[in-house]
């Protein structure tokens, strides 16, 4: 309850505490971080120093994160260094750039706080663009963290036009890659979009069973579901079809858990890689990245509870559209949508939800 209390004076609204106490909970530091493993995997080279365009995200070095006692981690009081294989890792993916470098920073941030073992919590970090490692190492000069540069290329002939032009950016296909990406022995991953923030354990959602589903995510089979498909869609039987046998429901992608060995084993980036194709020539879809995910999986996604996405806070697209927690625990606090939270606090025109935001914020706004 101290984290409530120590922000209180953001909370307008008694009950919005009580709906959120359950889960906005900090854990006790027990020991000091030993270890500060690094790697760098970008394709480019790199200079080590700040570039002038990275001058302008400048953020204060976080807090230091600790193991509380009972945490395992498969490393040598005498070393410093922890191997991307290790078992003992949780491994989260986030999508790094320029735009949302500040949503991503208080991500990590809020993600560090509320876990009971920061230290076993390993980050994968994708990006298009060169030098943004030397801005987390300055946020989070102990954090465990590897970068992949995504190669834009990859994705450029199948991305087709949106409803929102930062839906056609090429890093929001990044998480179709994963499984390629990362590496072999890392079996399993948690891909987080970067406008949210966690207020509960990351371990928690780690430790999903996924009843041999490739991937888990909160779904919502209230939802209109045809909504995401252009009429011809459901039309022709050639492309609705592929829901034969299958009761498909919405679910954000922005809060996945993926088995990457079966996702390795069934080829599913091939498969969403061919209905982006279909996407080009037939226009089945309007949104960006999620319909070829919803055509793939669908029907066939491990349930996660939906206290792990409350998502919409971004006001869909609508710009200046505020949005209610959902009735119930809170675990992820997720902006999705045009509105974001540090943009509207900036701009002095913040939603009363942007508050629970920006306790996690690092942003120097002193330079």
């Amino acid at each position: 309850m101290l984290w409530i209390m120590r922000f209180s004076g953001f909370f307008s609204a008694a009950m919005l505490m009580i709906i959120l106490s359950p889960s906005l909970q900090s854990f006790p530091p027990a020991e000091a971080i030993r270890s500060s493993y690094l790697e760098f995997n970008l394709r480019q080279s790199v200079r080590p120093s700040l570039s002038d365009s990275q001058s302008r995200f400048l953020f204060r070095r976080s807090p230091t994160y600790r193991n509380a006692d009972q945490c395992s981690l498969s490393y040598s009081k005498f070393s410093d260094r922890v191997g991307v294989c290790d078992p003992s890792l949780v491994h989260v993916a986030i999508t790094l750039d320029f735009e949302y470098l500040r949503g991503s920073i208080a991500a990590v941030n809020s993600i560090l706080q509320h876990s009971l073992c920061p230290e076993s919590v390993f980050f994968h970090f994708l990006v298009t663009e060169t030098n943004l490692e030397a801005v987390v190492r300055s946020a989070f000069p102990q954090l465990k963290f590897k970068v992949y540069y995504f190669n834009p290329a990859i994705v450029q002939n199948l991305i087709s036009t949106s409803v929102r032009q930062p839906l056609e950016q090429p890093l929001n296909y990044a998480r179709n890659y994963l499984a390629e990406l990362l590496e072999s022995c890392v079996r399993r991953v948690i891909y987080l979009d970067s406008d949210l923030v966690v207020v509960d354990d990351i371990s928690k959602l780690w430790s999903t069973n996924l009843y041999s589903r490739t991937i888990g995510a909160p779904e919502y089979c209230h939802a209109n579901f045809s909504k995401y498909f252009t009429s011809r869609f459901w039309l022709e039987k050639r492309f609705s079809g592929t829901f034969l046998g299958r009761k498909p429901c919405y679910f954000n992608t922005g809060v996945m858990v993926i088995d990457l060995v079966q996702w390795r084993r069934a080829g599913f980036t091939k498969r969403i890689e061919r209905w982006m194709e279909i996407q080009k020539t037939n226009r089945i879809y309007e949104l960006g990245s999620l319909p070829p995910f919803l055509l793939v999986f669908a029907g066939d996604v491990a349930p996660i509870e939906h206290r792990w996405n409350q998502h919409g806070l971004g006001g869909d697209n609508v710009k200046g559209s505020c949005r209610n927690l959902h009735a119930g625990p809170v675990s992820i606090l997720h902006w999705s949508g045009s509105g974001k939270p540090w943009m509207r606090l900036d701009s002095k025109k913040p939603c009363p939800l942007d508050s629970l935001w920006s306790p996690y914020d690092l942003y120097d706004h002193s330079h």
